[in-house]
């Protein structure tokens, strides 16, 4: 029997709620929605997929209320394990999970709790699948806490676009995100058609600028336990473990190690409050969290998945921004699709730089700035012949190629209009620019 029968002999009214939306049409209707049982009973239950990352405290609530939708075909990523300060608000964790895959207990408690139901877990980084997997979903509905994470799968959708002999987007081929985001009493709901509609890239400003110390104080006054850890993560680990990978704030080693430092260091200059959730919130930038503010976009990102999967009302267009520090206050606004945009935009991607008197260095430093890249890597074509010119990811090129930062772009073979392909852990591909020196007019001013 089928899974929908099933639920709906099991428990007759409950998808009343459902029908009084499907089954009848309404003056918000999409144009090419159709009232049918069969959105209910078909789509919805037995062939929509979605795809929910994070398990946190939005991604918690996202899989209660897609569950709870009528939804049935669910996967879930998430890389961390509980942690007991999650269990103030990840209402699907218990004590007794604590250090277990956040993605496997709550696909477990869903499934438990919601018959018919089938979450499946994936206890993974974003970074660990493929095209193929992804190009599985009809929905990807995003709950996270990381900028990085939201870029990359921003560039994954868009790598699955195809196009016809004409140039024109495949309709079949766009897999519509729903990405939500919280900070303390504020959020923000969006809706990205990639292709159609502006992308993470596209409004990359919008994103608040990370927290940063002054290198000054945090190496010769600190005050605060923040500076006392900012030195260790900073100046303190490259220096003792310079051939150690990238600080990984979900390792336990690595933060056990920076709380060991950071706590000496506050010792020396009688600073207290240097504690291991406060090391892991200043390495990995977590902003606190807020029940009701997750509850709140969380309802908001399933109510736009429903309205995408049914086409029983028009999506948002594009942008939502909760805030409820004093009062309530919602205000919804279209973000614009930039044409150069790093990800989505059609046009040469243009870097424009002084001269090829400049270090290779100082071109990677702009593209961190300008691009808020993390670590890029840069290869080149010259002659026909790849060249690697700096990899910072691989520790034996990364000492090979070093010396290459100090050496002008001139020598290393680079022009105008020369191409480089740029590698960042924000996109999963890799990037072309054409490198374009500014004219000497331009210079002056």
């Amino acid at each position: 029997m089928d899974v929908a029968v099933q639920i709906k002999d099991a428990f007759p009214k409950r998808w009343c709620h459902l029908k009084k939306v499907l089954e009848r049409t309404g003056p918000f209707c999409h144009p090419d929605f159709e009232p049918s049982t069969d959105v209910t009973n078909h789509f919805i239950m037995t062939t929509c997929k979605i795809l929910v990352i994070g398990a946190g405290g939005l991604g918690c609530e996202l899989l209660k209320n897609l569950a709870l939708m009528g939804f049935k075909d669910i996967h879930v990523i998430d890389m961390d394990t509980i942690d007991l300060s999650n269990l103030n608000r990840q209402f699907l964790f218990r004590r007794k999970d604590i250090g277990q895959s956040k993605a496997e207990v709550a696909a477990k408690f869903i499934n438990q709790r919601i018959p018919g139901c089938n979450v499946t877990p994936h206890y993974n980084k974003i970074q660990d699948f493929d095209e193929c997997f992804y190009r599985q979903f009809h929905i990807v509905v995003c709950g996270l806490d990381s900028i990085v994470a939201r870029r990359w799968i921003n560039g994954m959708l868009i790598s699955l676009l195809t196009y016809d002999d004409d140039g024109d987007l495949e309709q079949s081929s766009i897999i519509p995100m729903v990405d939500g985001g919280t900070e303390g009493f504020k959020g923000n709901v969006r809706v990205i058609l990639p292709g159609i509609s502006a992308c993470i890239e596209c409004t990359l400003d919008l994103f608040p600028p990370q927290v940063t110390y002054p290198l000054c104080t945090i190496a010769s006054t600190p005050r605060l336990p923040e500076h006392c850890i900012e030195y260790v993560k900073v100046i303190q680990w490259p220096k003792e473990n310079p051939y150690e990978a990238a600080i990984d704030g979900d390792d336990p080693v690595h933060i056990n190690w920076i709380y060991e430092k950071a706590s000496e260091r506050a010792n020396q200059f009688n600073i207290s409050g240097v504690n291991f959730r406060l090391v892991q919130g200043v390495v990995k930038n977590i902003i606190p969290a807020v029940a009701s503010t997750n509850a709140a976009i969380a309802a908001a990102c399933t109510t736009e998945v429903f309205k995408i999967a049914t086409s029983c009302s028009v999506p948002l267009s594009n942008y939502m921004v909760f805030n409820d520090v004093d009062g309530l206050y919602t205000y919804t606004y279209e973000a614009e699709k930039k044409d150069d945009c790093l990800a989505c935009g059609q046009t040469a991607k243009v870097l424009e730089i002084k001269s090829t008197e400049i270090k290779l260095q100082q071109l990677i430093d702009q593209l961190t700035e300008s691009y808020q890249m993390k670590n890029p890597g840069v290869t080149t074509s010259i002659n026909g012949k790849n060249r690697t010119l700096y990899l910072p990811t691989v520790s034996s090129i990364e000492e090979q190629t070093r010396e290459n930062l100090k050496k002008n772009l001139g020598d290393l073979g680079l022009e105008n209009g020369s191409e480089i392909n740029v590698a960042d852990v924000t996109s999963p591909n890799t990037l072309v620019f054409v490198l374009k020196v500014a004219s000497e007019s331009m210079q002056v001013e």
